[in-house]
This record gives C-alpha cells, structure tokens and sequence, in this order.
C-alpha cells in the first residue's frame, strides 16, 4: 500500500496546486470550485494552520483521519475484467511483458476497479472493439486513467483522458507513465462538455448524471460511432435512454449491478 493512514483537512475556499507549500508528507489536494481538500500522510495541523492563517478567504472546515484503505473501500487486490489483468504497481509481477497488464496506483482519486460500473465499463468497452476497429477513443471523467489505460490495452491507437479535476488527472499521468503508454494516451485538464466534440471512435464516460445529460444533447456527442456511459443509477438510467433515442442512438448492451448501477453501450449510427 503507499499509505498506511490519510490525514485529510477540509478547506473552506480554494487552495492552490499545493506542491511547494507542504512538506514531504503531502499527497494532493481535490479541489472543488469552492473549496479544496488536503491529503497527507501523516499529521499537519501546524502546516494547515499557517496556511489558513496566512491566505484571506481560507478557513478549516473539518479534519479527517483514516487508514487508507477504509478511503478506498478495502484492501487493493488484482483482477481481471474483459481480458485485461489490473494490478496495484507494489503486488506487480516481476516480469511485465504481459500486454494485458495494467499497473495502477489510485493515490487517493477514485477509480481503483473496484466499483462495479468500473468493471462493467470494461466488459462494455470490450464489446465494442469487438465489433469495430477503434482508433480513437476519449474517456470524460477519467479519475484513475484506468478505463483510457484499458482502451489502450484494448487496441486504441489514441486514448484522450479528461477530468476537471487537477488531481485526477496528475494521478491518470502518473498511471500513463507506470505503463509505459505516453505515445498513446494523453491526460489533459478541462470539463468533459469542452472535449465532447472531439473526434473519436469511441466515448466512455463514468460520470455524474449531471454531466452525463448535457453530454448526450450535445451535438458532437452523435458524431461518435460508439458510446459507452455508466455511473447512472435506475431512475437516470430511464432519462438517458429516452434522450439517447430521442437524438435517433441505438443502445446495443446493457448491464446493470443489482439493479442499482447501470452501464450503456450504444451507437449513434454512424
């Protein structure tokens, strides 16, 4: 594991970057538009402290401690999804010639495999570059990076990842260079409406569904051949349906957890 316990502090206001302002115990900093939430891994209430004193606008909300693992829902263990193999970097095999593997180390982001939309997105991926030669594909929200490393892994010449937030995407880049995929896979910052229009093969999104609704009334999202979008419980699930087919897509797959969690994949036609 790389941590054994997280000291989280919930800031009031926006923080910047962080790097440069702590010491060697800091992890990352989540930020949100109005307000930022510190990881380290181990105490800094003076580091904090000074801070929030120091910078106008800033003020501690709360702090948190726990393990680690409590933070990502329990112990990383490898798996397999969809023909590919999923493994945290420290439990990796010693030679890594497979090129199904994926070393991934979620930091603190989510997006470790263990949700179920996570896997069921791969098992939809997987039914698409069955049926298609796809060449380029863009993962919105792409937390980990583990759904653009999978599409790269898949056979996707050209994987865009994108997140809003800058965490997320330091932690995808952090995984596109453990797996040595940087010709391949490109992480950027920017909100997944901005990147929608992009030309692609494929669009994965594991998104909220408040994204997830602006992104299929979107003009640029009916230019893409395939889709594929999970994160969506029962009731969205019924709304994103009706707008899909209302803009003439077809869903092809459908995949549900326990009737509780959703998956769909689909064309628009073209």
């Amino acid at each position: 594991m790389p941590y054994e316990n997280l000291y989280i502090y919930y800031i009031n206001g926006t923080v910047p970057d962080g790097r440069g302002l702590f010491g060697d115990g800091f992890i990352g900093n989540w930020q949100e538009p109005d307000s930022s939430f510190l990881f380290f891994s181990e105490p800094a209430d003076e580091q904090v402290a000074s801070l929030v004193a120091e910078k106008d606008g800033l003020a501690l909300k709360d702090r948190f401690f726990m393990p680690y693992e409590d933070w990502i829902g329990g112990e990383l263990q490898a798996f397999s999804a969809a023909g590919v193999r999923v493994v945290p970097p420290w439990l990796a095999p010693k030679e890594k010639t497979d090129r199904s593997l994926i070393l991934l180390d979620p930091g603190v982001v989510f997006g470790s495999g263990t949700h179920a939309t996570t896997r069921d997105c791969m098992r939809a991926m997987a039914a698409v570059f069955s049926n298609i030669t796809v060449t380029r594909t863009i993962d919105l929200g792409c937390g980990t990076g583990l759904l653009s490393l999978a599409a790269a892994r898949m056979g996707s010449a050209y994987v865009l990842a994108v997140d809003r937030n800058y965490l997320a995407v330091e932690t995808t880049r952090d995984n596109i260079f453990r797996n040595n995929l940087q010709d391949r896979v490109l992480a950027v910052h920017g909100c997944a409406e901005d990147f929608v229009a992009m030309d692609a093969d494929l669009l994965v999104a594991n998104i909220h569904y408040d994204v997830m609704k602006r992104l299929v009334s979107a003009p640029g999202f009916l230019k893409k051949k395939w889709f594929v979008l999970s994160g969506l419980l029962r009731t969205h699930t019924i709304h994103i349906e009706d707008d899909l087919r209302h803009h003439g897509a077809e869903i092809g797959y459908r995949w549900s957890e326990d009737g509780v969690w959703y998956t769909l994949a689909g064309t628009c036609g073209f």
